[in-house]
């Protein structure tokens, strides 16, 4: 934890990580906004994953797009017109009187309007910390995001079920409009000019580590979009024990983060950490009880912020500072598709009327990643004797005063 200090007192870290995870808070909050408005609209969950689903398409098909453009036409032009388009669209959803293939649309545009906050944060992390703090610092943000797990769900779902699905929605705009502002004026994101990348869209995303930080994405965030599902179907959608025990969930994965945010990453990290996550999300099958299904998800959680602390190390470490938005808006693209697939495939199980379905899936995709982890283990960058710094480009990257 004092490492953690001396980090958070590097100038510019602490208003970075804050702006960044309150701009990214409504993340936390918009899939179970919709998953609740549509399902009370349509009376389907199976509907309202197909709408999960389009929504998260959209917004993989952006991610490397909007990263991309950033390179382009600055981090803060990028950011502000698809904050714009993204605030319309949850408000058409909110307020539209619409069926489930125009709830599809609108939360496609969503999606692929989403601010591409995440890959802008973990360029700019580079440009504020020396090389050995970077690691730590991927670790920190990795455990710290899942405040927005823990409290988000919470707060969407006491809102939505206590006040109004509409009225949850809407709270997910005015995040989204106040903390994407606060990251727009902050002056790091002024200071940081991303250089325009010279290769091919797309080419990035073949370099093994980038590509296994992709694919493993998909499984991992499949896995825990599955579970989002399987846990808003047992305690239904007008319980709010359901966002308590996604809460935990969370509340796991923050203390798994903290606790191996230190250790160094070694080829077997992933795998090691896929383990715990598997075994986890394994034993919520054994019954559907309140207190059984949190201390196994805890159990889960514990694996998965160390998880996306190594997807985050190796992706950075294995690119040029250009190519780094464009590597981890593909990573995000990875977990996006995920989502939507998890949320999809969990919906549709739970519908059959089988809801230990959703937590069979959640497994299934936690599990296939473990073997992706361990059958390309070779794959993975050895990272115990090395920073995750991007490589530098060839040509001077310009730095112009806030």
């Amino acid at each position: 934890m004092a490492g953690y200090r001396d980090l958070l007192r590097t100038p510019g870290v602490a208003r970075m990580i804050a702006a960044q995870l309150t701009a990214r808070f409504p993340n936390g909050m918009s899939s179970l906004a919709i998953l609740l408005h549509v399902e009370q609209q349509t009376g389907s969950y199976g509907s309202a994953g197909l709408v999960l689903a389009a929504t998260s398409v959209g917004q993989a098909i952006a991610g490397p797009i909007t990263s991309r453009w950033m390179g382009v036409w600055g981090m803060r032009r990028v950011i502000t017109l698809t904050l714009s388009v993204c605030v319309l669209a949850v408000l058409g959803l909110a307020f539209l009187p619409l069926n489930v293939p125009g709830y599809m649309v609108l939360g496609m545009i969503a999606g692929l309007s989403t601010p591409p906050i995440q890959a802008a944060v973990r360029t700019i992390y580079p440009k504020l910390v020396n090389s050995s703090q970077l690691t730590p610092l991927f670790s920190l943000d990795a455990s710290l995001q899942e405040i927005i797990w823990i409290l988000a769900p919470v707060v969407i779902t006491l809102v939505s079920t206590q006040i109004g699905t509409v009225e949850g929605l809407l709270l997910v705009a005015i995040i989204l409009v106040g903390g994407g502002a606060w990251f727009i004026l902050s002056p790091e994101v002024g200071r940081v000019r991303i250089p325009r990348s010279r290769n091919a869209l797309g080419k990035v995303v073949l370099k093994p580590p980038v590509l296994l930080a992709t694919v493993i994405g998909f499984l991992l965030i499949g896995a825990c979009a599955a579970v989002e599902v399987g846990v808003v179907a047992t305690f239904e959608h007008g319980s709010l024990t359901a966002g308590l025990v996604l809460a935990v969930f969370s509340v796991g994965s923050l203390v798994g983060g903290l606790a191996f945010g230190h250790i160094p990453i070694g080829p077997w990290a992933m795998a090691r950490r896929l383990l715990i996550v598997t075994v986890g999300l394994a034993l919520t099958m054994v019954m559907l009880n309140v207190f059984w299904l949190g201390g196994t998800l805890v159990l889960a959680g514990i694996g998965i912020a160390p998880a996306l602390a190594v997807l985050f190390a190796i992706t950075s470490a294995s690119v040029k500072f250009s190519e780094t938005a464009e590597a981890f808006g593909w990573a995000g693209t990875g977990q996006l598709i995920g989502a939507a697939a998890g949320s999809a495939v969990a919906g549709f199980l739970v519908d059959s009327g089988d809801w230990r379905g959703a937590y069979f899936a959640a497994t299934v995709f936690a599990a296939v990643g473990l073997i992706v982890a361990v059958v390309f283990v070779r794959a993975f960058p050895d990272l115990r004797h090395r920073d995750a710094s991007p490589s530098p480009d060839t040509e001077p990257v310009a730095v112009t005063p806030s």
